[in-house]
């Protein structure tokens, strides 16, 4: 059984998607680079952020369980959006985690390789898109 439910609905790409409680209301879209006017936000930007924030907070959760202090880390998702050599098209990730100074390189990737077999986005895609884990 689940502990969460997201529930939301979107009229297209040139509409609204909007939360069943009312916390997400937007305007969406088609972005120029597709032929839109661009004037919403795009799937592909919903779903970044959705996972950047995600992944930062499997990645805190992950840093106390290995007491590692990543306080002021970030998390950039970069989504792509690239023809499926079919006459559709797939998305593709690149995750930059930007982690504290203090944290030495080789942990922070252990930290990150952690982090991406817990996150439940990370999950979802493994398989089904290319996602590439960068540090900054």
């Amino acid at each position: 059984m689940s502990q969460y439910t997201a529930i939301a609905t979107a009229t297209g790409r040139d509409g609204r998607a909007f939360s069943s409680d009312g916390k997400l209301n937007v305007e969406l879209a088609l972005q120029k680079e597709l032929g839109g006017t661009g004037d919403g936000t795009n799937p592909e930007q919903l779903f970044a952020a959705g996972y950047a924030a995600c992944f930062a907070t499997s990645m805190q959760m992950v840093a106390r369980t290995k007491k590692v202090d990543v306080s002021g880390m970030s998390v950039t998702a970069e989504v792509g959006l690239v023809p499926n050599g079919q006459g559709g098209f797939q998305l593709e990730v690149a995750l930059r985690t930007k982690l504290p100074e203090s944290v030495p390189r080789d942990v922070g990737r252990e930290l990150i390789e952690a982090t991406h077999q817990v996150c439940p986005y990370s999950n979802a895609t493994r398989g089904n898109i290319p996602v590439e884990l960068l540090t900054e």
